[in-house]
């Protein structure tokens, strides 16, 4: 009995020892190389079809900025506004693969995306829905006039020679164009009392009713639908320099203007992204190093970006202009506590790193949270050695000496053609300078901060999602009548969220494919080493308790 005892005991440790190597070794390294395998893009694999076609639909949440006293902001007053919304969309995403790498390693593709509104997720908001806004195309057109005049006057030079012999005071205009014709100033550069330049102004001025339609102020009375995706018109039938003006328009080649049916033009938040996608992706599959799977190589068949200022050594690439990083629909596998990773946004034209804030659980999967930090709006100049984007390219605007915006706004003017601003929703964690002047924002961090959930062993996300607000400045500019009496503020527009919630059969499919195997080799684990130590303690205790016991006398 005794000598079974030690035996039991032996086997029991050997037991523990198995456990142990199982949990600690053998299972890591097998769960390491099946999520490996599996997170590789191979033409035909499973994850190639989830690559192409997402399993399920982004959300895609729009919250509008209304504006309460549009009269009275005309006559200096600062804004009132009520966020209305949020007017949700199912955004679906769908790959067209142009072709792999010779050596499998990366893949080369077109997005097509495409919006379905969700009536039930946005009641009691439609699409019908009234609602009075910022004037996005007029004020833009205005800021770009005043700080691009020669590319406008060289637009009217080819465009306007035979119609502008006709028209009164054009000589005048003509011997403008040819003083300035290749300088790059902006209107106030050139000097607010230039006689030439006053009387274009004044034809601009007298032209901007034709244009867009006689606005009484820079806000637009629209609805959801057209100021989000089918277009706000504008250029209808016009005559003359406003004919003329509509064409620069339409050839700066603005993606969020299009040319309508009967020759207007419409301007939208997103109708160009609704439908056929222009940029060429190309990132890693996985091949080779999983870690850097879905990591974006090149955009447009370019390394970098050529949007925010370079070093000044030829050659040299900024920080800036760096692409790094997934698209954010995944995530590289692996993720440890206290890391960062970064995604990349084509609609902000730049890298954002997220870096690990804590622990968390969605509906039974485990997970890490990452959050933006300080570097990404906050902590922008020549301090905190990211002055490139500091573009500069806004004239008589709230800013700082030395160009850069004030902290949690971005000047996205060189990236979208346009003056558009960047914050977070609400303005949150931005200066003072901006907050102060606009009335009706409610900054949460709960609600405004940009998240996301993710699967620590594979990098799926769970839920979360980048959340941004645009914004333009409405300022006074010379000699044009509708903005005379404007105060300069930083004027929000719209916020939108862009993300995604694990829906519950994605759940189902990923508790089966991964969470419970990981559950059962955990119990494995626990219970060949639990098991195997306590049989081996209570073979042990059994024999030392024998080995204490007095020997019986033989029966004679």
């Amino acid at each position: 009995m005794l000598h079974w005892s030690l035996i039991v005991s032996a086997l029991g440790v050997i037991i523990a020892g198995l456990g142990g190597y199982c949990g600690w070794s053998l299972f890591p390294t097998m769960i390491h190389k099946k999520v490996e395998q599996s997170v590789i893009i191979s033409d035909g694999s499973e994850q190639y079809k989830r690559f192409v076609n997402l399993p399920q639909p982004l959300n895609f949440k729009v919250y509008i900025f209304n504006v309460t006293n549009p009269e009275m902001i005309q006559h200096g007053a600062i804004p009132i506004v009520e966020e209305i919304g949020p007017y949700v969309y199912k955004q679906y995403r769908q790959k067209k693969v142009k072709h792999f790498s010779r050596d499998g390693s990366k893949i080369t593709y077109v997005q097509n995306v495409h919006f379905d509104f969700d009536e039930d997720a946005s009641a009691p908001y439609t699409q019908s829905d009234h609602i009075v806004a910022l004037n996005m195309h007029m004020n833009a057109f205005l800021q770009v006039f005043e700080r691009e005049i020669t590319d406008i006057l060289q637009g009217f030079a080819n465009r306007l020679n035979s119609r502008l012999n006709r028209t009164p005071g054009v000589r005048v205009l003509k011997r403008l164009m040819e003083r300035i014709r290749g300088k790059r100033k902006s209107v106030l550069q050139i000097g607010e009392n230039d006689p030439g330049l006053a009387l274009l102004l004044v034809h601009l001025n007298a032209n901007l009713k034709a244009v867009f339609n006689d606005p009484r102020s820079m806000f637009v009375h629209t609805s959801v639908r057209e100021y989000l995706f089918d277009g706000v018109r504008f250029c209808i039938n016009p005559q003359g320099i406003a004919k003329a003006i509509c064409n620069q328009i339409k050839d700066s080649g603005s993606k969020t203007i299009r040319e309508q049916s009967d020759g207007s033009l419409a301007f939208s938040f997103f109708g160009h992204k609704n439908g056929s996608g222009h940029e060429v992706y190309e990132v890693h599959t996985g091949k080779g190093d999983a870690m850097k799977v879905l990591e974006i190589q090149k955009l447009d068949d370019s390394h970098n970006l050529q949007v925010w200022l370079n070093g000044s050594n030829e050659g040299e690439t900024s920080v800036c202009n760096q692409i790094n990083g997934t698209d954010a629909s995944s995530y590289p596998p692996f993720r440890q506590r206290g890391d960062s990773m970064y995604i990349f946004s084509a609609d902000i034209c730049r890298s954002v790193q997220l870096f690990y804030q804590s622990d968390i659980q969605y509906q039974g999967i485990p997970g890490f949270r990452y959050s933006i930090g300080e570097n990404f709006i906050n902590d922008i100049g020549p301090e905190h050695d990211n002055e490139c984007f500091c573009v500069d390219k806004l004239a008589n605007v709230i800013k700082r000496k030395n160009g850069c915006l004030y902290a949690g706004a971005l000047d996205l003017t060189t990236c979208l053609d346009a003056p558009v601003i960047l914050t977070l929703p609400h303005m949150l964690g931005a200066s003072n300078e901006y907050r102060k002047m606009i009335r009706g924002l409610k900054p949460d961090a709960k609600k405004h901060q940009t998240f996301v959930d993710v699967q620590s062993l594979t990098g799926t996300p769970l839920q979360g999602g980048k959340r941004v607000q645009f914004n333009m400045f409405l300022k006074s500019i010379n000699r044009i009548t509708i903005t005379e009496n404007l105060t300069t503020v930083l004027m929000p527009a719209i916020w939108v969220e862009e993300g995604i919630q694990l829906n519950g059969e994605m759940v189902k499919f990923f508790k089966k494919k991964l969470i419970n195997t990981l559950k059962t080799l955990d119990i494995v684990h626990w219970a060949g080493l639990c098991g195997g130590l306590g049989v081996a303690a209570m073979s042990l205790i059994y024999y030392i308790y024998q080995r204490g016991r007095p020997e019986e006398a033989p029966v004679k």
